[in-house]
This record gives C-alpha cells, sequence and structure tokens, in this order.
C-alpha cells in the first residue's frame, strides 16, 4: 500500500489519474442516458435479455450495459475497433496505407484519422441496422433470445424516432471516440482499452452479490476461487513470451566499433488477445443476418431458420460452443500472420546487420520466424479458446445462470490491467519511486 501511495505523490501522474477517472465517470453517466423516442417497458425486457451469453449479451458487454439500456451509447466503441481491425487488414493490401505505416507519427495520424471515418460508418450501419430490427417487430427473430426479447422497442410512428434514435446512436459512438483520445492525450492508458475496460468490469460488483444470494456459500467460494485461478492463468499467457536471440555482428566505421551487441525478438504467446472472440462473434452473426432476411415459415426456409436459432444462436447447444472455439483458434493464425510478417522481420535484421545464432540470414531465417510464430500460436489460441467457452462449461457443470468474471471479460480487464500497471511503474521510475511491478 506505500508503493501504490506514491502513485499520489507526483502531481503530473496524480492529475493524469484523476482525469482519466473523470473521463471514465462521464460515460458511465451516459450509460444511463436512453435515447429519446424508446418503450421503458420494452427496454426493461431488453436489459433482461441481454444477461444471456449469447449475441445480446457480447454486444451488451462491450457497451457496458449500455445496449440492454437502449442508451446513446449502445453501440459502445465495437465500431472503433472493428474500423481499426478493417484498417489493419487493409495495410496489407493497400499500398498507400502500408506508406502510411511506414512514415511513423505523421502516417499514424493519418490512419487515426481515416479510422475514425469508418468507424462513424460502422456506427450509421448498426444504428440503423439496430433500430429497424428493434422498431419492426424483428427483435426476438433476430436473436433468438427464446421470446425473451422485446419485438418493439421503438414508439409508434416508427419513422420520425428512428430518424431521431439513428443519430443519437452514431452521436454516442463518436462521443465515445473522444472521450478515449482525451485519455490518451491527458490521462493515463489507452483511451479506447480504458473505455473497454470500464464496459467489462461495470457489471462484475453485481454479478456476484447475485451470485451469492442465489446459490449456496459452497458454490460461490468455489467460484470465487476459480476466478483467481483463472486471473493467474491469464496473467502468465499475457505474460509469457518466446524470445528469440539476435546477434550483431561488429564492424568498423571511421575509427569506431559499432555492434557486437546481443538482444532477442520477444513474441508473446498470445499475440492477437481478444481480436479472434470479436471475429468470431461477428462471424457467428452473419447466418442470423441471413435467415432472418429469408424469413421463417414453412418449406426450406423455415428449415434454415429453425437450424440457425437451434444450433448457431443457442450459446447451450454443444455446436454452437465447438464452432465458436475453433473459430477463435482460425482467427489467431489468421491475425497473427497479418500482426507479425516474417518476410519483413528478416529483412529488417539482414540489413540491419543482426543474424538469429544458427540461423542463416535471408529464406532460413525467414522459414525460422514464420515456423516459430505457427508454433506458440496454437497453445495461446487454444487458451483464448477456452477461456472464451469457458462460462457455457461452467453453466453447464456448475448449474449457474451465470458466471460474472469468465471468457472475454477476464481477458480484457487483465490485459488492460496490466498495461496500465506497466505505464504507472514506469513513470514512477523515472521520478526515482519505487514501483510496484517486480521483474
Amino acid at each position: 500500500m506505500a508503493k501504490i501511495g506514491n502513485i499520489f505523490k507526483v502531481t503530473e501522474l496524480r492529475n493524469k489519474i484523476l482525469f482519466t477517472l473523470a473521463m471514465l465517470l462521464i460515460y458511465r453517466l451516459g450509460v444511463s442516458l436512453r435515447v429519446p423516442g424508446v418503450d421503458a417497458q420494452a427496454v426493461s425486457q431488453l436489459r433482461e435479455a441481454s444477461k444471456s451469453q449469447g449475441a445480446l449479451g457480447f454486444l451488451n458487454l462491450f457497451s457496458g450495459g449500455a445496449f440492454g439500456s437502449f442508451s446513446i451509447f449502445a453501440l459502445g466503441i465495437m465500431p472503433y475497433i472493428t474500423a481499426s481491425i478493417i484498417m489493419q487488414v487493409l495495410t496489407v493490401v493497400i499500398p498507400k496505407l502500408e506508406q502510411w505505416q511506414q512514415e511513423g507519427a505523421t502516417g499514424q495520424r493519418k490512419i487515426t484519422q481515416w479510422t475514425r471515418y469508418v468507424a462513424i460508418g460502422i456506427a450509421t450501419l448498426q444504428g440503423a441496422g439496430l433500430t429497424f430490427i428493434f422498431g419492426q417487430g424483428r427483435g426476438s427473430a433476430f436473436f433468438g433470445a427464446s421470446g425473451n426479447t422485446p419485438d418493439v422497442v421503438l414508439l409508434d410512428p416508427f419513422m420520425p424516432r428512428a430518424l431521431l434514435v439513428i443519430p443519437s446512436l452514431v452521436a454516442g459512438t463518436a462521443l465515445l471516440m473522444w472521450l478515449g483520445e482525451l485519455i490518451s492525450q491527458r490521462g493515463i492508458g489507452n483511451g479506447m482499452s480504458m473505455v473497454i475496460f470500464a464496459s467489462v468490469v461495470s457489471d462484475l460488483p453485481y454479478g456476484y452479490y447475485s451470485l451469492l444470494q442465489t446459490r449456496k456459500t459452497v458454490v460461490f467460494a468455489i467460484l470465487v476461487a476459480l476466478t483467481i485461478a483463472i486471473i493467474f492463468a491469464v496473467v502468465r499467457v499475457e505474460l509469457g513470451q518466446r524470445r528469440l536471440p539476435v546477434q550483431f555482428a561488429k564492424r568498423v566505421v571511421g575509427r569506431k566499433m559499432y555492434g557486437g551487441q546481443s538482444t532477442y525478438i520477444p513474441l508473446k504467446v498470445n499475440q492477437s488477445g481478444v481480436v479472434p472472440i470479436i471475429f468470431a462473434s461477428s462471424v457467428l452473426l452473419l447466418p442470423v443476418l441471413m435467415s432472418n432476411m429469408l424469413g421463417s415459415g414453412e418449406g426450406w426456409r423455415g428449415s434454415i431458420a429453425r437450424f440457425v436459432d437451434q444450433y448457431l444462436i443457442n450459446s447451450q447447444n454443444l455446436l454452437y460452443v465447438t464452432v465458436f472455439a475453433l473459430l477463435i483458434i482460425a482467427f489467431a493464425y489468421f491475425y497473427n500472420s497479418i500482426a507479425f510478417d516474417p518476410i519483413r522481420q528478416a529483412d529488417q535484421l539482414r540489413k540491419q546487420g543482426g543474424f538469429i545464432p544458427g540461423i542463416r540470414p535471408g529464406q532460413q531465417t525467414e522459414s525460422f520466424l514464420a515456423k516459430t510464430v505457427n508454433r506458440i500460436t496454437l497453445p495461446g489460441a487454444t487458451f483464448v479458446a477456452v477461456i472464451a467457452i469457458l462460462p457455457y462449461i461452467v453453466l453447464w457443470v456448475g448449474n449457474v445462470s451465470s458466471f460474472p468474471f469468465a471468457g472475454t471479460t477476464v481477458l480484457i480487464a487483465v490485459g488492460v490491467a496490466l498495461e496500465l500497471m506497466r505505464q504507472i511503474d514506469s513513470q514512477l521510475m523515472q521520478r526515482n519511486y519505487e514501483g510496484f511491478l517486480k521483474q
């Protein structure tokens, strides 16, 4: 506690933390502000349905409960996350974006600006889609929440109110992006990550309280112990690295000798983070969209709709959990292939006069890096898949209605908390204060 008290002794660091808390408080207040023109009773039903582990639960998790309340922040920061992933993928495809990425801070500002434009476009499409789904009686048909999802959330007449709701949702997403950027500039930590962190942990106190009220003390103690074990495992995997040794050759420039030092290339075990979970959840929503467009009735259309509703929406079904886990592993490989380019890394080592001991520069280095990344991706992706499906396993085995700190929640919370602690610790060390992280 004495080391934590050092945080508030540094004026600059204290101001950054207080500013970050103030921005997060504004965000949580915005979650309570419902968009105009919605039915309060239907929103209450939507809030109850969003506590499930399906599509509603996923959307509600990343919005910090704002989706269940149909507030101005109902879309959350998901449009910006999706836009960031799209821009990262397009960087490999579009040469102009790749050129901007290599320009340093100037190019990064251009990429960030275009990411904002793409995020606003995605928010407009998502806001319009949700408004039409919940405004024209297709809520339960779309999310398949076993009849618990309200069909109509908007009040009549639909069209004038829809033209008010859609801009409100888009404006809420734009405001969230602005708050996140303010935190990055004047606060502590990455702003977007802090917003997501506040979203996923907001319901934890109530979740554990309700679990204590509905289950016996012994069951509650077992789940708390399981939570601590999950946190320990996630921390170990998040900090896990495969360090590839790199040796730089000595060279003489003028009268001075350069190089000769040794370093390493750190390859994280879980390099993709929660991105594969986001990808997999989005892909699982595509059949739901298609079946919703086909409609439900007799014949082959009705058969497709019933199959999707029974297997691809129902989180209690074994097929859903299996497909979800396999998609997470597949997208982990896909993301790592984009995030880490063995050819570029090997070329940079060659230009800098570096080499991996026992590996020839050039083609052999590329093959070695690619093989190493593929090997460490499998255990990392498998771990993320197990953590993602863990809530469903606990629901089956433990016969509990919900497990607050598991799945995507723990991955995001632990990852952001570790990064925040690193930044605070580095600023304390710069000012001759002892940090609270041990190497």
